[in-house]
């Protein structure tokens, strides 16, 4: 047998080897826990009610979060107010 005749039957044996190696980690990868969040997702299985009720917490965080900027908004306002005035008064009795 010459030795040119063996490099396509490596070939052939490194391409079943690697397919089958390929083949094995996608089976594992769909067996573990990834493939089962993505089978659960794709068949619709997800807790629409946790989510919901998450939706909803985070909203009511948002619009106090929101309600303590406008207070604190009010406040610098009122406080840049004070201190214009207080400027005018030392420049008024200075002079």
């Amino acid at each position: 047998m010459n030795p040119g005749d063996l490099i396509p039957i490596f070939g052939m044996i490194t391409g079943v080897l690697t397919v089958g190696a390929m083949s094995w980690a996608a089976v594992a990868i769909a067996r573990g826990p990834l493939g089962q969040a993505l089978s659960r997702r794709i068949g619709g299985a997800h807790h629409d009610g946790d989510l919901a009720q998450e939706v909803m917490a985070l909203r009511e965080q948002v619009e106090e979060m929101q309600h303590q900027l406008i207070d604190a908004q009010e406040r610098l306002d009122f406080t840049e107010r004070l201190l214009t005035r207080g400027d005018r008064a030392d420049f008024a009795g200075e002079a």
